[in-house]
C-alpha cells in the first residue's frame, strides 16, 4: 500500500481511548490523508475500540458458556464470540490500510470486568454478564452512530456500519436475558468513571508482536468486512 499515507506522527499509536468515557476534544483532528478519504483521530479511536472491545468479550463469551445458567445468557454469550470475531477480523484487515497500530490486549478497566465474570458463580454470574455487557454495549453504541454520521474515511465507514448492526444485535441478546436492571445500568452508562484514564487505555503492544486472533466459532454467521465493497465505498 506504498504511497497510500500521508501521516503526521500522531497516527502512529493511539494516545487515548474509549473505556466509558467519551473521546477527547480533538477527534475532529486529521491525522491522515488516506486514498479512502482523511482519518481523523476519532476514526483511529474507533478501530482501537473496536479491537478492544472484542479482546475481552470474546473470552467473556468463552466463559459464558461454560458458566452460563439460562439459555438466554448461552445464547448471548455464543452471539459474542460469533460478532466479535469477525469484528475483530474487520479491524485486523483494515488497521494496517489505515497504518493504525491496535492492541493485543484489553484496557485494565475491561480486564477487571473479566475477573469479575471469572470471580462470579451460579445466578450472580448471569445478572452480572447481562448488566455489564448491557452497559458496555450501551456506551459504545452512541459512538457508533457519531463515527459514522461524521466519518469521511470509506473503511472507518464500513466499519461502523458492522459494529453497529453487531452491538445492536448484542445489546439485545442481553436484554432477552431478562435480567437487565436498566436503571442501574442506564446510569453507569451515562455517568463517567471515576478511573484515571490509563486504566480506559488498552496498551500499546511491543513492535513486531503477532498479532491475537479470535477465532470464528465452526457455526459463524457473522461475517467481517467485504475488503472490495469497503474500498469502493459500497
Amino acid at each position: 500500500m506504498g504511497g497510500a499515507l500521508t501521516l503526521t506522527l500522531g497516527a502512529l499509536a493511539y494516545p487515548s481511548m474509549l473505556g466509558l468515557s467519551t473521546v477527547s476534544t480533538s477527534t475532529d483532528r486529521v491525522i491522515a490523508n488516506t486514498q479512502w478519504g482523511p482519518l481523523t483521530e476519532g476514526d483511529r479511536s474507533f478501530v482501537v475500540a473496536v479491537r478492544a472491545a472484542g479482546l475481552w468479550e470474546y473470552p467473556v463469551g468463552q466463559i459464558g458458556l461454560q458458566k452460563g445458567q439460562s439459555k438466554g445468557v448461552l445464547t448471548a454469550s455464543q452471539h459474542l464470540i460469533d460478532g466479535h470475531a469477525a469484528l475483530d477480523e474487520s479491524c485486523r484487515k483494515i488497521a494496517p490500510m489505515l497504518n493504525i497500530t491496535i492492541p493485543n490486549v484489553a484496557s485494565p478497566q475491561q480486564e477487571g470486568f473479566v475477573n469479575t465474570l471469572k470471580a462470579d458463580q451460579g445466578k450472580q454470574f448471569d445478572v452480572d454478564f447481562a448488566n455489564i455487557l448491557r452497559m458496555t454495549h450501551g456506551s459504545i453504541f452512541n459512538t457508533i452512530a457519531k463515527i459514522r454520521s461524521t466519518t469521511k474515511n470509506t473503511l472507518i465507514r464500513s466499519l461502523a456500519d458492522q459494529a453497529n448492526d453487531t452491538v445492536l444485535d448484542h445489546i439485545t441478546v442481553m436484554e432477552q436475558t431478562g435480567l437487565v436492571d436498566f436503571d442501574t445500568t442506564l446510569f453507569n452508562q451515562t455517568t463517567p468513571p471515576k478511573l484515571p484514564q490509563s486504566d480506559m487505555t488498552p496498551p500499546v503492544p511491543p513492535a513486531g508482536q503477532q498479532l491475537i486472533v479470535l477465532t470464528p466459532p465452526p457455526n459463524a454467521t457473522s461475517t467481517p468486512l467485504d475488503l472490495g465493497k469497503a474500498v469502493s465505498g459500497q
